[in-house]
């Protein structure tokens, strides 16, 4: 039942979106919806909350605030108090997503009225626990803009219209706890806004195939993860699959944009992540680390591709880099994140990240840190190659690299080579669940599969200069069928009859018509 209701409101919601979005950008209109989602979830979940609280005392959370007396006052009080302590923020009924569906019904102007909720919900937690966590929550939400219509009205309209349809569809928040239904049509929403806006959403969002590929490899031989760490986390997804299916007990992140990064805020709340078991914070990992010399069980990122950093001169001391002999180059920060994430990483943990192919065999600096990692440290334990056309916004082949501090001195590097495996639907390629198993399957056994996994040694890799690129060491080359010459000499023998005998029907049926003497 549970697949059918994520299926059912995955459709809604998008329908929602589709419906009325207009001549709006997927970008700039999935910041409206996702944070109106998120009011209504945060809404549902107090009103759930206290009325559940205030059973025995058989008044409810909208009536108890319509009381005004000295011991209704203090009532009020040990209310907010829980609900501050218990899930982190509060929100008075009169600004709940109901009633500003009451006052839309009443075809009141409600602008002013939703601004004003949304502020209240994160001044709410000023001075508590939860306040890094609900800050500047909503933020992009600017009710103000020229993007939602001309005049005040037309903003009205639109903004009244998205929510009456949210509205209209049960989130069933309490239910969900169990079955994630809207955590997951949450992610699905982000997913299909990704796909819709390109690289630049892209960016943020790890298709679900690959989050499941890197949390399933990050997690084995640990029943029960202390943390896991994804430095550049965008919306969050992949970090908190990662954290599922490793039953991590915190999750951290760090995220550049600052957009994305509330993103990220709501996906933990909205997947029943409680606010004191995550933190995520607003930053440049690269350029300001955010967690010092923090320890992590698992690291797993999908950092920008290539990216620009400073590769400032104070980076040659900083104990994330400076081991390595050489800084990645300014222009490409791959090897800079890579650094970084094996700093973060316990001694019994592993890291699995997204790469490009060019890490495994560009020269220069990256030649170098790259041996480092192999000779020096013995780090690398598996590269895996993914089919070309899996992420938003990009069609280049990526790669996945796992690391791990605990190697012994003799231990080998699997290679997979899995980007001829996967189901091409549209334009985008797709790993179906056989094609995630036998990636992960293969990792875990490491087994060596014909044209598709090889173990090599150490010295293997040294032979080939140290570089990594998998061709090199899983040969995937399908010879072709010998040609039978005799059966195509005769093959075009008998076409040459055939056309022989259609070309005199023809002049016969010409003769015959008067075409030709």
């Amino acid at each position: 039942m549970s697949e059918e209701l994520q299926q059912k409101l995955r459709d809604q919601l998008w329908e929602v979106a589709n419906r009325l979005r207009g001549n709006m950008s997927a970008s700039d209109f999935m910041y409206f919806t996702l944070g109106f989602i998120f009011y209504k979830y945060l809404s549902e979940k107090i009103e759930n909350f206290v009325n559940g609280e205030l059973e025995d005392d058989e008044v409810s959370f909208k009536e108890l605030w319509n009381m005004d007396d000295e011991d209704t006052a203090e009532l009020q009080e040990e209310v907010k108090d829980l609900c501050l302590s218990e899930i982190g923020y509060f929100i008075e009924p009169q600004y709940l997503f109901s009633s500003v569906i009451e006052s839309i019904k009443k075809k009141e102007n409600i602008l002013p009225m939703l601004e004003r909720s949304l502020k209240r919900i994160e001044d709410s937690t000023l001075g508590r626990d939860s306040e890094e966590d609900f800050g500047g929550l909503f933020s992009d939400i600017d009710l103000a803009s020229p993007k939602l219509g001309k005049t005040a009205d037309d903003k009205n309209t639109l903004i009244s219209n998205v929510l009456l349809a949210l509205d209209e569809i049960k989130f069933g928040v309490e239910a969900s706890k169990e079955i994630d239904i809207l955590g997951d049509a949450y992610e699905y929403m982000i997913s299909q806004f990704a796909a819709g806006a390109g690289k630049k959403a892209g960016e943020f969002y790890t298709p679900q195939e690959v989050s499941r590929i890197l949390a399933e490899i990050v997690t084995i031989g640990h029943e029960r993860l202390r943390n896991v760490y994804d430095p550049t986390c965008g919306s969050g997804s992949l970090l908190l699959r990662a954290a599922h299916i490793g039953n991590a007990v915190e999750i951290y992140g760090q995220e550049k944009n600052p957009t994305t990064y509330n993103l990220a805020r709501m996906n933990m709340l909205l997947h029943g992540i409680k606010f004191s078991d995550f933190k995520i914070e607003n930053g440049d990992t690269l350029e300001a680390d955010a967690f010092g010399d923090t320890q992590f069980d698992a690291v797993v990122a999908n950092p920008p591709f290539s990216a620009e950093w400073s590769a400032a001169d104070k980076f040659n001391t900083d104990d994330r880099f400076s081991k390595a002999g050489r800084l990645a180059p300014r222009k490409t920060a791959d090897y800079a994140f890579i650094l970084h994430m094996i700093y973060h990483l316990s001694d019994g943990g592993t890291m699995a990240c997204v790469a490009p192919h060019g890490v495994l065999f560009r020269g220069n600096a990256e030649g170098v840190i790259r041996r480092f990692l192999i000779e020096k440290k013995n780090y690398v334990d598996a590269i895996i190659g993914l089919p070309a056309n899996i992420f938003y916004g990009t069609s280049i082949p990526t790669c996945v690299l796992v690391l791990k501090k605990c190697r012994k001195e003799d231990d080998n590097i699997l290679f997979i080579d899995a980007s001829k495996e996967f189901e091409k639907v549209k334009t985008q390629n797709k790993l179906r669940p056989e094609h995630i198993k036998k990636i992960v399957d293969t990792y875990r056994d490491r087994k060596e599969i014909e044209k598709y996994s090889h173990l090599a040694t150490l010295q293997e890799i040294a032979d080939n200069d140290y570089n990594l690129n998998i061709p090199r060491y899983v040969d995937t080359f399908e010879e072709e069928e010998p040609i039978d010459i005799k059966a195509v000499m005769a093959e075009i023998k008998e076409l040459e009859a055939k056309r022989a005998n259609l070309d005199k029907e023809i002049e016969g049926y010409l003769k015959e018509l008067g075409l030709v003497d």
